[in-house]
């Protein structure tokens, strides 16, 4: 009897092993430079928010998830000639590209923050920037609206080669504060207990991942599990672990869209669509 149900236990487990190679598995990509969303690991591979995202939507579906660490500026490129199932690197979704592909909904917001040394005051808001000066990574988003905003708001500001080096000249007083990215900032602050984030300036704008204009059904597919990973709460728990702090209640990490895509964007499915989990 013993022999017969272990044999029995064999064959379901075979079974199953049969059926998870029978499922192709999931292409995709991320920026293997953009830490903490993705970053190479010590001893091999990747890790990081987006990368932990990745795996976790390919156990949902049982699905082995392959993901490729590139420059950003191949992913999209790479999915529109069916290299990758969809882009899973942090894409902020726009009017522009939401013209040109499919966004699942929003996983977080992409704001600016700015981060400053512990025991400064704290800047509270854009009025609090006259005088000071800021350290920003040359040719990215932040140069272009400290650029734009210099003079209305009264600051000055240094550019740097990388962010690493904008936040060391925050530490060596040689900047009042830094401006990234918010989960960049609050990945610094993570790792350095002499900075803190303070300010967060809102742009309105999410990240979502990227699929092909024509895939509605592989859109439809991966946001269902979206949502039910947000329902249960394990998109919070990754934000908390990368990032070092909780999201907000009106976080996109804990709001579940009613339909598939972003609201107000091209290429939105009203729906609605509850979560199927």
């Amino acid at each position: 009897m013993n022999t017969r149900l272990a044999a029995l236990a064999l064959a379901t487990l075979c079974a199953a092993g049969a059926a998870w190679a029978q499922k192709p598995p999931i292409r995709t990509g991320v920026d293997a430079t953009f830490a903490p969303h993705a970053m190479p690991r010590l001893g091999g591979g990747l890790e990081g928010f987006n990368v932990e995202l990745g795996r976790e939507i390919g156990r949902r579906l049982d699905r082995v998830v392959e993901i490729d660490g590139t420059e950003f500026s191949a992913l999209i490129p790479g999915m529109n000639a069916k290299k990758y199932d969809f882009v899973l690197a942090p894409t902020t979704a726009t009017p522009e590209r939401a013209k040109q592909m499919l966004f699942s909904e929003g996983y977080m917001e992409t704001d600016y923050r700015f981060l400053q040394r512990k025991g400064d005051k704290p800047i509270t808001g854009l009025d609090d920037l006259k005088g000071k000066t800021l350290s920003i990574n040359k040719g990215s988003a932040y140069e272009t609206w400290a650029r734009q905003n210099a003079e209305k708001y009264g600051f000055k500001f240094d550019v740097y080669g990388t962010n690493a080096d904008a936040v060391q000249a925050v530490l060596s007083k040689r900047a009042d504060a830094n401006l990234a990215g918010h989960t960049v900032v609050m990945w610094a602050a993570k790792q350095n207990p002499q900075v803190v984030p303070t300010y967060t300036y809102k742009t309105g704008l999410v990240w979502a991942i990227a699929f092909r204009i024509d895939d509605q059904a592989g859109r439809a597919e991966i946001n269902n599990v979206i949502k039910c990973l947000k329902r249960d709460g394990t998109v919070a728990r990754l934000y908390e672990k990368w990032f070092g702090e909780k999201p907000g209640p009106d976080s996109w990490a804990v709001k579940i869209a009613p339909g598939h895509g972003v609201p107000e964007l091209p290429g939105y499915d009203a729906g609605p669509f509850p979560p199927k989990c």
